[in-house]
């Protein structure tokens, strides 16, 4: 049997198309063949983001794949999710979507020691071409500095 402790689902465009300037560990509610099917680490977080409807943050574009051992009962993969945060958090990620040019993204998706869904979400701010490009040579330059530190 897996280690479900060991489930961890990155978003790997997230770092590249956002500059994140907040991060926030929400809850997520899931239904009973969407854990079973994250635990067995069958989930993406491709395009996802979050948005907000009567004061309740909702993520849309996660894919938890269907639960091979699921019946008629088995779940819809890219269902809209809903996310649990304290309210001081959601009032204040309401605020920073006001302003242009934020969105709120999904950054990783794990399972706690509890076996609690938990989703790291954040407040980004999307990146041009060029910045991009600026931060691809950063990070290449960060690389080269790491080896020649080892050498």
């Amino acid at each position: 049997m897996t280690d479900y402790r060991n489930i961890n689902i990155r978003n790997k465009r997230a770092a590249f198309d956002y500059e994140i300037l907040e991060e926030y560990v929400a809850g997520i509610v899931l239904a009973g063949t969407e854990i079973k099917s994250l635990r067995l680490g069958k989930a993406s977080l491709v395009d996802c983001y979050c948005y907000f409807d009567r004061g309740e943050l909702f993520i849309r574009g996660v894919n938890i794949s269907e639960y091979h051992w699921g019946t008629y009962n088995n779940h819809q993969p890219r269902r809209d999710r809903k996310l649990l945060l304290q309210r001081r958090e959601l009032a204040k990620l309401q605020r920073a979507l006001q302003d242009k040019g934020l969105t709120v993204v999904g950054l990783r998706l794990f399972i706690n020691d509890r076996g609690l869904a938990k989703m790291v979400i954040g407040l980004a701010r999307g990146r041009k071409n060029y910045d991009k490009r600026d931060y691809i040579k950063e990070k290449d330059a960060r690389r080269e500095m790491d080896r020649a530190m080892k050498h």
